[in-house]
């Protein structure tokens, strides 16, 4: 076989071994240079802000309750609700306590009008038409949706509730605390 003249696709065991070598040999080296540390960078860990967003005895089973979270923006708001059964993530005595965002996460329709007590499900999306079970960690039910609703995250102090933190991303962030 004559490779005269045309580059050859695969690599001989001999570039290898040398394309190895040379990276190691300079990792080596730059490890050795003074000033270069070659640790790991440390994450920046951001937290979410502890919010109070309503009392337990305030609330009556399939009233939900509106509310914004984790920051006071547009596109924040989200729903409190006592939903008479046990729920995924629910707080107080009968785990049925949830709270979740109203941004549809498949192309951000609002949801918070649209709470069906029967079903204790949020939506139809007035866009496609996605519907969320939240006694099952805001999973969709149907439509065009392909993630679940992010689900606030609850804490529960006495009477008090607290929003801690949010499970999934709120549509159209790439971070729940920043804003673009």
């Amino acid at each position: 076989m004559e490779t005269k003249g045309k580059l050859d696709p695969c690599i001989t065991r001999r570039a290898f071994l040398l394309g190895s070598g040379a990276a190691v040999a300079s990792t080596i080296f730059l490890t050795s240079i003074p000033g270069f540390k070659g640790e790991a960078i440390a994450a920046r860990v951001r937290r979410y802000p502890r919010k109070k967003i309503g009392r337990l005895s305030r609330l009556k089973v399939d009233e939900p309750v509106l509310f914004r979270y984790p920051d006071n923006g547009t596109g924040t708001e989200s729903i409190l609700v006592k939903l008479g059964v046990p729920a995924g993530g629910g707080i107080g005595p009968d785990g049925d306590v949830v709270a979740f965002n109203t941004l549809c996460p498949h192309m951000g329709g609002p949801l918070s009008a649209v709470y069906k007590r029967e079903e204790k499900a949020l939506g139809p999306c007035p866009f496609h038409q996605s519907l969320f079970d939240l006694t099952r960690h805001g999973m969709v039910i149907s439509g065009h949706a392909t993630e679940s609703l992010p689900q606030v995250l609850l804490e529960l102090d006495g009477d008090n509730i607290y929003a801690v933190g949010m499970i999934g991303l709120i549509y159209g962030r790439f971070d729940n605390l920043t804003r673009r």
